[in-house]
């Protein structure tokens, strides 16, 4: 068998294209595609600039409501993107796609954004990259979704954890290679201490940012700095808490490796039970369990404390009776039961061939060659009018599913969703809980569907 941690350092698109069903090339490298993306921040940027490394590309707009972030954004267009040339900037996406002249958009907003520019996107005919998770509540997908559909268009949404590398390998050599046997278990964690729990002063907003269009149809919060400086995670009015963050991610994971759909039902519990200063409402500990027919998905996350295994604080383990695979985003390995080879896989960097990474501010080096699959198997998907590794229905099914814990542990009782007629089985509360309220004028997108 192929030594696997020198086949990873071969390089992330000749290792792993033939098994996301993309070429390193591609029909997309015939046309050079113009670009737009919606919201210039931290993974906006990142997004935008894998994009750039692996296809003929002229980003033409960006848009932000702050004046800073696109201001900055462009400039650094410009010494990224072959012409040279800076993008025209906007505040309102609304203004950015009535032209109806991009192919590509890339939507990297806070959550509570995500629906109305993904589906505006797609109504102005262009593809759209769209992170995670893809949706604020529940409708907000089965209308992005919808509406993907009707118009046709592709839709990649960032759970890049597809396409990254050592996890397509492991998934080849050990989950379908049968390493694992009859699984019964699978857990997800994170116990990363990422919950911004601040009070800073609330004052008057800068000139260079239109709060009120930040806000869009979330709450008006008082303005107590700039938001979306990670500060927004915090506030479940934006987000979605550390679930809709991080357990998306490694749900997703679990899923693509095992083909698994919709969960039968979906518990969870938790709250604020230690970190209580502050401002941020988001739980600082949570349990949940996604039921399947054969075994439980449970995840569990604390943003206080250690982790159990420090090797693995954000990560998936899925136990069979032969043996245990961990994986995170960082490595991957898998413990036989009794007799059997350990396996690891180490993470793959491409900091040779793509030097500019390193200098990259904020730039997550690990995940920079699984984001390049990823746009990579986004442009095949553009150029054959298929359905991309990452679909938007398959995002839906993971943020729902994620969402739907948040609302569990809000009632604390389980519930079972039935996707097919988008309600809470038997469960009028929840039922509402699957629709946020929207601040007008804003017009929740679940309105359109039927």
């Amino acid at each position: 068998m192929t030594n696997r941690r020198d086949a990873l350092r071969l390089g992330a698109a000749g290792l792993t294209a033939s098994m996301l069903g993309v070429h390193a090339a591609g029909a997309a490298d015939e046309k050079t595609y113009r670009v737009g993306l919606i919201g210039c921040g931290w993974y906006g940027k990142s997004d935008l600039f894998r994009l750039i490394q692996v296809a003929p590309v002229e980003v033409v707009s960006l848009c932000d409501p702050d004046d800073h972030q696109s201001a900055h954004a462009a400039e650094m267009v410009a010494t990224r993107q072959k012409s040279g040339k800076k993008p025209r900037t906007f505040r309102d996406y609304r203004e950015m796609l009535k032209d109806k002249d991009l192919d590509i958009v890339l939507v990297a907003t806070p959550d509570h954004w995500h629906a109305l520019a993904m589906i505006a996107a797609v109504e102005a005919g262009a593809d759209v990259y769209c992170q995670k998770p893809i949706s604020h509540d529940v409708l907000e997908g089965e209308a992005m979704v919808a509406a993907a559909r009707k118009h046709g268009r592709v839709v990649q949404v960032g759970t890049q954890r597809k396409s990254t590398p050592h996890l397509i390998q492991a998934r080849k050599d050990v989950v379908d290679a049968g390493l694992l046997g009859k699984i019964g278990h699978v857990e997800v964690c994170c116990y990363y201490h990422m919950r911004n729990n601040g009070d800073p002063p609330v004052a008057a907003p800068p000139d260079f940012l239109d709060y009120d269009l930040w806000s869009g149809p979330a709450p008006l919060r008082p303005y107590d700095g700039l938001p979306h400086l990670r500060w927004w995670r915090t506030f479940m009015e934006y987000g979605s808490g550390i679930t809709g963050d991080m357990c998306v991610h490694m749900l997703d994971t679990v899923r693509w490796m095992l083909g698994l759909g919709w969960p039968e039902k979906i518990s969870s519990s938790g709250g604020i039970l230690v970190q209580k200063g502050g401002k941020s409402n988001i739980s600082d500990t949570q349990s949940a369990t996604f039921k399947y027919p054969e075994y439980d998905v449970a995840w569990n996350h604390r943003t206080w404390g250690t982790s159990p295994d420090p090797d693995y604080p954000w990560a998936l383990f899925i136990y069979g009776e032969k043996g245990t695979l961990k994986a995170s985003t960082m490595r991957a390995d898998f413990v036989p039961q009794g007799e059997g080879k350990p396996l690891h896989f180490d993470c793959v960097f491409e900091r040779e061939k793509y030097p500019e990474d390193v200098n990259e501010p904020d730039i997550e080096l690990n995940a920079a060659p699984a984001t390049r699959l990823h746009m990579r198997n986004f442009l095949d998907a553009i150029a054959s009018r298929g359905r991309p590794v990452a679909d938007i229905e398959q995002g839906h099914i993971s943020t729902a599913s994620c969402l739907l814990a948040n609302i569990a542990m809000q009632l604390n009782r389980p519930v079972v969703y039935d996707p097919s007629k988008r309600v809470v089985v038997g469960d009028d509360e929840a039922t509402k809980l699957l629709r946020a309220p929207y601040r007008a004028p804003w017009q929740h997108p679940a309105d359109a569907l039927g």
